[in-house]
């Protein structure tokens, strides 16, 4: 055996100690769960991944707003943000000409953390001189700040859906290019509604079908779980008409999708989302090893499950 073979293979400590040596900034790490220990995570799942036009208001931490750029009058600049689903020209981000800071979250992660890559658009896009939009987000390594380092602590998400994307900007500042990006923008969105009854529960029509997708609160495993625990159950659909079709994967979530009654009013099955999350609850809490059927049913849950990006 040479000498090379018997060195110490490198492990991600080594690697980051001899970045700090070279001045080199190690690369930021992949996050399964990029929104974890923010409030609302799952709503933040669904705007980032599932809701076609929607925004939340969002205050940054008192530390990070006060180093913000000044506006005309000297001051800093706002401490709040607009998350967003998606911006004209596909821009990260947008400083408004009235001072107002939109980050979109579906332009894309590049470093395998959309929490970072979020915050990286944040501080970028508040840098800009107000009526400048983002159009690349810089890239991010391990130092830079993740959204749980620049928001105030203690806020819950709270996600406003749209008919359209006319919240982009005010009148008079879009040009032509933006303008056609918005009638396509608006072209593309499917009728979406939040339900209650689940926490990230909303209803989507597609033509002549209808589902209802929920954003769960768990990892992907134990959420699969408590689904096999119901399907075996018979229990996993919200009533007669209804069926569980599979799931989502995405950022660290599972987002169970249900297929209901297209004629029915949306908030018609509010009450049997509220018991069907109720069953689901207490599948989850659950602690006693799945039986061979509810095995079964997990293999079933698996292969119809799909992961987004």
């Amino acid at each position: 055996m040479g000498k090379a073979s018997r060195r110490p293979r490198s492990t991600a400590g080594s690697a980051a100690g001899r970045a700090g040596k070279s001045g080199k900034v190690a690369p930021a790490p992949y996050v399964a769960r990029p929104f974890a220990g923010l409030g609302n995570e799952p709503d933040w799942v669904a705007i980032r991944e599932i809701l076609p036009a929607a925004t939340a208001t969002v205050r940054l931490d008192p530390s990070v707003a006060g180093a913000g750029p000044a506006d005309a009058s000297g001051e800093n600049s706002s401490d709040e943000v607009t998350i967003a689903t998606v911006l004209p020209m596909a821009w990260p981000g947008l400083h408004r000409a009235d001072g107002t800071v939109l980050v979109a979250t579906q332009s894309g992660s590049s470093s395998g953390d959309a929490s970072r890559d979020l915050a990286a658009a944040v501080l970028a896009t508040r840098a800009l001189p107000a009526g400048t939009p983002l159009t690349q987000v810089p890239a991010v390594t391990a130092a830079t700040p993740r959204l749980q380092d620049l928001l105030a602590p203690g806020q819950e998400l709270e996600v406003t859906l749209h008919d359209g994307f006319e919240f982009w900007v005010g009148d008079g500042e879009l040009d032509a290019d933006a303008k056609a990006s918005l009638e396509r923008a608006n072209a593309s969105i499917v009728p979406m509604v939040r339900l209650r009854g689940a926490d990230s529960a909303y209803h989507v029509a597609y033509g002549d079908r209808a589902f209802i997708r929920v954003v769960l609160a768990e990892d992907e495993d134990p959420a699969t779980d408590a689904l096999a625990r119901l399907h075996a159950a018979g229990a996993d659909a919200l009533g007669e008409g209804t069926r569980l079709l599979g799931a989502f994967r995405a950022c660290g979530a599972l987002v169970p999708v249900i297929e209901v009654d297209p004629a029915a009013e949306p908030t018609a099955h509010e009450e049997a989302l509220a018991a069907w999350s109720n069953r689901y609850a207490e599948a989850a809490a659950s602690r006693t090893p799945l039986t061979s059927e509810e095995r079964r049913a997990r293999n079933g849950l698996l292969g119809r499950q799909v992961t987004l990006r």
